[in-house]
């Protein structure tokens, strides 16, 4: 098969590191493909490229050399110490790929400029490692909710205005994406971010001929969601609200503390519920930050809802985890399917790989047994 390219955005983040951990293990075969979609049986004649042909580069901001933050999420329990023992030279290799991100606080130039040397380490990353393709996916910290530009709305109105030297014209998510394409390469976006959602980029993707998928991986309360509600809904019980409570520590845990920051999370989950159960419901979410539990998050649910004659009664769920460990072989999935819709020459949103997201991008199905179902009658269909 032919060698293919990962490049993370938020590369020494948590779930970039676990996911370059998890793949260094998983070539190193100390480790089995556990919660990776893409390894089950039905997909193993697709051609998707194998784990010994994935590349690993990225971007970030943060400086904390790979082998150090890996350090980090095993004392925390995210790796185990064998896997960390077995993956650390590795993750010193990975960590020579690794370039300096975008930040407009230390942006010297336009972001035109910043897009032009993140595009261009991309292509060199992909040169350099004789890379049929290079699939780009943003795992960096979530941003505060970016105002709409209408005035920018068409590619070319963009590009003018991001060549003003000092002006602020995309997030950094979107900064990311717009190199990621005029690099040629398909984008994944895994937060709830700007990222691709602008008309402007979306042109930019057509006419690249490039697919890009997202957005918010789907990895914990969301995932539990998109099973139960449909229940409900096919028992005719009427959902009266929908209440939940997001307890997390780590990067996350302070990001989303931030309210602005908190807000695009709160949509996409938002959306999600509201479409399930067929119309708008109650439902109140909180995500509290608890340093205390370092990497791991836990999702508490009361659903209130009305059967028959009007019995008043609830469900309630506990989810507890480490998101990290859940997110990061999804990652490795979305590479690889990704890799192989570019491969087909396929273009646009990717609304098949719904399954992965809490906000799909291309489908208005967030049922997830139905969204697997959609999966599969993708990836078999050629």
């Amino acid at each position: 098969m032919e060698p293919t390219g990962l490049w993370l955005i938020g590369a020494r983040g948590s779930v970039a590191t676990t996911a370059i951990a998890g793949l260094l293990a998983l070539r190193a075969r100390v480790v089995e493909p556990t919660g990776c979609v893409s390894a089950l049986p039905r997909f193993a004649d697709l051609g998707l490229p194998g784990w010994d042909e994935l590349r690993v580069g990225g971007h970030d901001i943060a400086e904390l050399a790979l082998d150090k933050r890996a350090e980090l999420l095993t004392e925390a329990g995210v790796i185990p110490h064998r896997v960390f023992e077995a993956v650390r030279a590795g993750l010193s290799e990975v960590d020579c790929e690794l370039r300096p991100g975008y930040h407009p606080a230390t942006n010297p130039g336009s972001q035109a400029d910043a897009a032009r040397r993140l595009a261009d380490d991309i292509g060199e990353f992909a040169a350099r490692n004789g890379l049929a393709r290079v699939v780009v996916v943003n795992v960096s910290s979530t941003e505060p909710v970016f105002p709409a530009l209408p005035e920018h709305g068409t590619l070319a109105a963009l590009e003018a205005a991001m060549a003003v030297p000092g002006r602020t014209v995309l997030p950094p998510s979107s900064v990311a994406a717009y190199a990621a394409l005029r690099a040629g390469c398909p984008f994944v976006d895994f937060t709830p971010s700007t990222g691709i959602r602008l008309p402007a980029l979306e042109e930019l993707a057509a006419a690249q001929r490039l697919p890009y998928a997202g957005s918010d991986g789907k990895t914990g309360e969301t995932l539990v969601r998109s099973t139960l509600a449909p229940m409900f809904a096919a028992r005719a019980l009427h959902v009266r609200s929908w209440s939940g409570t997001n307890l997390l520590g780590g990067g996350d845990g302070l990001t989303l503390a931030d309210a602005e920051h908190a807000g695009s999370k709160l949509a996409s989950k938002g959306r999600g519920l509201a479409t399930l159960l067929g119309g708008d419901v109650t439902s109140p979410l909180h995500i509290d930050n608890v340093p205390d539990l370092g990497e791991q998050k836990i999702a508490w649910d009361h659903v209130s809802f009305e059967g028959f004659l009007g019995a008043r009664m609830s469900l309630q769920f506990t989810w507890s985890g480490y998101d990290s460990a859940l997110a990061a072989p999804l990652v490795l999935d979305l590479a690889r399917f990704t890799a192989l819709a570019h491969r087909r020459g396929e273009s646009g949103p990717l609304g098949c790989l719904g399954f992965f997201f809490k906000d799909p991008m291309g489908t208005e199905e967030h049922r997830l047994a139905e969204q697997f179902a959609e999966l599969t009658t993708w990836a078999e269909a050629r």
